[in-house]
């Protein structure tokens, strides 16, 4: 029973560190807003976002690598949308769970530290 339970621990583990990598970048969090908000072309998003293609495209396949984001045919483009709507919910969740605390300021020495 321990093994399996520690098996389970290790995927949870490893999503949630694919879910952290995707959200270290602040260019990957745009898309990831930008498409909670509707499926996106690469053109569009780059124009959107201002930055180049080149970037846009090193940031989608991060994305994709992680399971957040997938890319659907669309004759002779590729629309990009989240692989999940409960993504997101999440991403939505997160960032007011992350505001409710900021305003809270439950670490009262954040600023000295560098915590927050």
């Amino acid at each position: 029973m321990y093994c399996g339970s520690m098996l389970t621990l290790a995927a949870d583990i490893d999503v949630l560190a694919r879910f952290g990598r995707a959200l270290a970048d602040p260019i990957r969090c745009r898309i990831l807003l930008a498409l909670r908000q509707a499926p996106a072309y690469p053109a569009d998003l780059a124009d959107a976002l201002e930055i180049s293609r080149t970037r846009l495209s090193n940031h989608l396949a991060c994305l994709r690598d992680c399971g957040l984001v997938v890319a659907v045919p669309d004759g002779r483009r590729t629309r990009y949308e989240l692989a999940d709507e409960r993504l997101g919910h999440a991403l939505d969740d997160l960032r007011t769970a992350v505001v409710a605390v900021e305003a809270d300021r439950t670490c009262p020495d954040a600023d000295e530290k560098g915590c927050c």
